[in-house]
């Protein structure tokens, strides 16, 4: 969020309630018999410096006190860092735009409360009760509790800050008879001065002034001006000196000795017109080779058959005949296989209809065949250790990954994903058959109503917190803290971490099977 909390706040006409006090918002039903209650713990969050998220957890806690009869109609928000903490119940609804979108809450759609926290950045707030009207552009709410039925808060509408005077006030301005304020004086252009071309008998010579600017060095009295480089002149095309002229051989190629030269100016013979390309030149004296035999000409397997049985053009020797298992039979023609004749299910199929909604993956047998994860060195049932150089990996449907159990005792075996929340029934994940529902309560209302989900990739067991207000925190084993789990990223925990949903309520993951 800015320094200016929501920005730019307009309040919607309406019946309700709206508070506006150190940048956190409030809207409610006027007839609500928590809406005092609702007042008060906006103006101690606020005394007490809370940001968003302590607002929606003490809006929760008032709640969850008045859950007599229906829900209360009221919406809280409140900056979190660069984002925005939001909880609407009954009637009322918050709109929250963002550089990728908007995302709507509604009361309406959990049977308590609906919270969740938005990353930034945020660049609009609505929160509305049922019959809200339009805010008037000229009206601007800077803080307080007013009669409205919501408030829009536009970051990118930013108050302007006062502007400074530009000049000193009148009561701080000397006493004197005339002033004139230094910025009123307008400079005076300076006119130049025409002196005659020649220096007067009276007139001391005119020496000119340095120039005022920053110099690289004294001027030299001695440097001639500067001239700019001369083009070459242009010559015609039939006049410009050719650079592929024929220049005369450097030296001419003299014949063998002995060999007798011709007279000057008669040409030799070309190369190669007496004697074949390639062939050597016989030495004086020396007798010629007789010519090779004409090379065989053999048949090429590109051209076609002779006709007829090609026994007139060519001759088969009389010894040769077909070979001797030309008379035997060949083996059987190979049919298709049996199986053919009754197909059945795929392989893949046939396996999860063996193993039921296992999903298969890759592990290793120890020696009492328990499947494990290839990279522990023991056995999760029976402990025994194993040596992974002589364990040969391979396909095969997964266990039970250990169990959740929470501190009130309830154990949740880790078969599936989980969505755990105040009312994980209505949600999507549940609906859709990707995830289990695991109801999660707690007094004070930190729980979301979808506040964090339990994803099993492969071996892995992962944390989802789905932008609940008061977050997630895990402890690993071994360290006394608790740390807070990005929202909508996926953390991967070891066995014997501990997890805190909300505030109050603990989780912890064993992974012993046995």
């Amino acid at each position: 969020m800015t320094d200016h909390g929501f920005g730019m706040v307009r309040p919607l006409p309406g019946d309700g309630l709206v508070a506006y006090v150190g940048g956190l918002l409030l809207v409610c039903d006027a007839k609500e018999s928590a809406a005092e209650d609702l007042l008060n713990a906006l103006r101690e969050t606020a005394a007490s410096g809370g940001d968003g998220r302590a607002l929606a957890r003490r809006a929760a806690q008032v709640l969850a006190a008045n859950m007599a009869g229906d829900p209360a109609t009221c919406a809280v928000a409140g900056p979190v860092g660069a984002g925005v903490a939001v909880l609407v119940s009954g009637a009322a609804a918050a709109t929250i735009g963002t550089s990728g979108g908007e995302t709507r809450l509604a009361g309406s759609d959990s049977l308590t409360w609906a919270d969740r926290l938005v990353t930034g950045p945020v660049e609009r707030v609505e929160l509305s009760l049922p019959g809200a009207g339009t805010p008037h552009p000229a009206v601007r709410f800077d803080g307080g509790v007013v009669h409205g039925g919501g408030l829009i808060g536009d970051l990118t509408d930013q108050p302007s800050a006062p502007a400074a005077p530009s000049r000193p006030l009148t009561s701080e301005m000397p006493h004197t008879a005339f002033h004139m304020e230094a910025d009123l004086i307008q400079p005076q252009a300076q006119q130049p001065v025409e002196r005659p071309p020649y220096p007067l008998a009276d007139q001391p010579p005119v020496v000119q002034s340095a120039p005022s600017g920053p110099q690289s060095g004294p001027p030299s009295l001695d440097q001639p001006p500067y001239l700019p480089p001369q083009e070459p002149a242009y010559l015609p095309p039939h006049e410009q000196p050719s650079y592929h002229q024929e220049q005369p051989p450097y030296q001419q190629e003299q014949p063998p000795y002995g060999q007798e030269q011709p007279p000057y100016g008669q040409e030799q013979p070309p190369y190669g017109q007496d004697q074949p390309y390639g062939q050597e030149q016989p030495h004086y004296g020396q007798e010629q080779p007789p010519p090779l035999p004409e090379q065989q000409q053999f048949p090429s397997y590109d051209e076609p058959p002779p006709s007829g049985n090609g026994l007139a053009d060519q001759q088969i020797p009389q010894h040769m005949g077909p070979p001797d298992h030309y008379d035997q039979p060949g083996p059987p023609v190979l049919g298709p296989p049996d199986h053919y004749d009754h197909p059945g299910p795929p392989q893949q199929e046939q396996q999860q209809a063996d193993h039921g909604d296992r999903p298969l993956v890759y592990g290793v047998d120890c020696k009492n065949d328990h499947f494990n994860d290839p990279r522990v060195p023991y056995c999760a049932v029976c402990g025994i250790a194993l040596v992974q150089r002589t364990l040969v990996p391979y396909k095969g449907p997964r266990p039970s990954l250990g169990v959740l159990v929470l501190d009130d005792g309830t154990a949740l075996p880790l078969e599936s994903d989980y969505l755990l929340g105040r009312d994980p029934e209505r949600a999507p994940e549940v609906a859709g058959g990707t995830a289990r529902p695991a109801k999660v309560t707690s007094p004070d209302g930190s729980v979301s109503r979808r506040h964090l989900r339990v994803a099993l990739d492969g071996w892995d067991v992962n944390l989802v917190d789905l932008g609940s207000v008061n977050g997630t925190q895990i402890q690993p084993p071994g360290d006394p803290n608790f740390y807070d789990i990005p929202p909508n990223e996926p953390v991967t925990i070891a066995p014997g971490t501990t997890v805190r949903v909300g505030v109050s309520r603990t989780l912890r993951f064993e992974a012993h099977r046995g």
